[in-house]
Formats: C-alpha cells, structure tokens, sequence
C-alpha cells in the first residue's frame, strides 16, 4: 500500500504522462504541481515507485512512465470512488445526435460507434445484443409492386429484420394481409427453434391457397431469426491510432489494425471480459492478444430495463484520460438504453 506522498507523485505523473506522452522528470513534477516537497524528494519517492513496480524508465531516458500496475491503481481508485458524473448538457446533445438516425438497434449501434469515435478519437467497438432465444413479437408483409413484398420483423427484444423478395406470382394486397396476420397467429412468441415444429403439422385449409407463399417467406424468418440470434460487431476510427506517438512504428500500428478488423478475435475479446460492474476496463498487458497489450480497453453495457444487451467502448494507448473516456462512455451507456427503451420499446408494444 502506498503512503499518501507517494500515491499524490505518482497520479501527477500519470496525468502529465497522458497530456504529454513524454517521459517525466522530478523538475516537471515540481514545475507542474504543488506538492509541497523538493525536487529532491519526488526523485527520491520516483525511484521507490520505479522499484515497486509504478513506474518504468524508458532506455536512454531520465524520466519515467508509467506501468500498467500504475494505471490499474488509479483506474481502479476512479472507480472505487465513482469520481465521473453524467454532464447532462452534453448527454442531451449526444442522444439528439444518435437519435436523429437510428430507427433500428443496428442503426444505433452504428452510429454510436462513430458519434464516440469522433467525439473520443479513439476507436471505438460496439456488439449488437446477445439475443440467443428470441421470439417473434410481430410479423408485416408490405407490397413493395405487384412482384415483391417488404416483410419487416420484430423480435420481443426489440431487433427488426427487414427482407425484400420477389414473388413467383402477383397476389393482391387484401390476400398480402391475409398471410400477414396468418403468420402472425402461427408464429408469434415462438423462437426460431420452434418455428419448424409449429408448422410441421401443415398450413390450415383456409390459407391453403397461399402455400407457395408462404413456403417461400418461411426460409426468410428462419434466417432473419438467426440474424438476431447472432452477435454483430461495429467499428469505427480503426486507422486513429496512428494519431497517437506511440503508434509511429508502422509495423505496430499494421499489427493493431489487423486485430480490430478481425471480427473474431474482437468478438472474442469483449464477450469473454465478464460483466461484473457497468465501467469494464482492461490495461496493457491484461489483454490476452500481444498485438493489443500496449492499448486499454474501457467498455460499458447498454440494457433493455433490466437486462443487459451488449456492450460500447474504445481502444486505444494505455497512456489515456481515463476519467474523461469514462464519463463519455457512462453518457453514451444511458443514451443508448434510453433510445432502446424508447424507439424499440414502440415496436415490443405492438
């Protein structure tokens, strides 16, 4: 445990370190902060927190930098403390903003990822809900011409699936309306699972003219419902980190990139980072891939009441504004839930 001087030294260093990406000296501490001890001694403390393990000295430099260990220290004491706010000035504009596209999860996912991107400018990661088991809440067949029909679906969680296909034949919209509420009635609250069973006893007299239809919309809720089912990833501002020094190195930032465009092993990373508080942040060499153990990654959860559906954050240097990101990314949390709650809940109530 760090004595309180010790503690104050080393959060002064991190806080030039993020503002400067520079390592730093004892004069600079004593320049930059009132601390109310020599230059003397912050050397002296500077070297206790080098042998500690906070701080590392870069080769042919005086300064230091710090550790990963330095960074989960102050990480974790923003957190203890809960020492982030919601600014509702800029919660308000934010949700204007994703609000004034999104009409649909994916849109808003989307857009969030490049709204955060932008305004962090840090990359930034979204995943769509984790939907594994959802019911169908609402089907509509729309006549887009005499050959085609729009069929939108809705999921109880919210999700909408929209599917253009041609017709072997035209049908008249009254018998469009038919099959909509035929489908309706047969399928509504049944998972993709059930489906198949639903219908394996055949499609009822009266709609039976309808059949080849409805054998063609069918294959089409299938794969709509596998669509919800399935974990989609979003990303936007992969190339800004070669905005930041420490990425100068090509083969560094070519390596970094390479990972964030694999879909996989993204995916892999923040669906096995448990969720155990709304605020999740991995530091530098917690991260199990080695082409992302320099880099931090903040993410957060977004919900549908009371249930978590996915999650939003960045990536970038491990060298960060944690407590700014932090209160971006809580902003980004309750506008996301809200939208949700608000936008798709029309669609869950119908």
């Amino acid at each position: 445990m760090l004595d309180n001087r010790k503690l104050r030294i080393l959060y002064a260093i991190i806080n030039s370190y993020i503002l400067s990406a520079e390592p730093i000296g004892s004069r600079t501490i004593t320049k930059q902060y009132d601390l109310g001890v020599s230059s003397a001694t912050i050397r002296n403390e500077m070297s206790d927190l080098e042998e500690l393990g906070y701080l590392n000295k870069p080769y042919s430099s005086s300064g230091r930098v710090p550790s990963d260990k330095a960074y989960r220290l102050y990480v974790d004491e923003i957190l203890k403390n809960k020492k982030y706010n919601i600014d509702l000035g800029k919660k308000n504009q934010i949700k204007k903003i994703l609000i004034s596209e999104s009409r649909e999860i994916e849109q808003l996912l989307q857009n969030s990822a490049k709204v955060l991107s932008a305004i962090t400018s840090y990359t930034a990661l979204a995943i769509s809900p984790s939907l594994n088991g959802a019911k169908i809440k609402h089907i509509q067949l729309i006549p887009i011409d005499e050959m085609q029909l729009l069929m939108v679906l809705i999921s109880d969680t919210g999700a909408v699936k929209n599917s253009i296909f041609r017709l072997n034949k035209a049908i008249p919209e009254e018998q469009v309306n038919t099959i909509s509420n035929y489908l309706n009635h047969r399928l509504k609250g049944l998972s993709i699972d059930e489906i198949g069973e639903e219908l394996s006893d055949g499609i009822m007299r009266e709609i039976y003219e309808y059949k080849a239809t409805i054998d063609k919309i069918i294959p089409i809720i299938n794969q709509s419902m596998e669509d919800i089912d399935n974990v989609d990833l979003y990303s936007d501002g992969i190339t800004k980190i070669l905005n930041f020094p420490e990425y100068k190195d090509l083969e560094k930032a070519k390596s970094f990139i390479s990972f964030i465009e694999d879909k996989d092993l993204v995916l892999d990373l923040l669906l096995n980072n448990p969720v155990s508080q709304d605020i999740e942040i991995i530091i530098g060499n917690e991260n199990i891939y080695d082409s992302i153990k320099d880099c931090s990654l903040i993410t957060t959860t977004y919900k549908l009441g009371d249930k978590t559906l996915g999650k939003i954050g960045i990536i970038g240097p491990t060298r960060m504004d944690y407590l700014n990101l932090i209160n971006i990314l809580q902003l980004f949390s309750v506008n996301i839930t809200e939208i949700i709650d608000m936008v798709m809940g029309k669609h869950i109530s119908r």
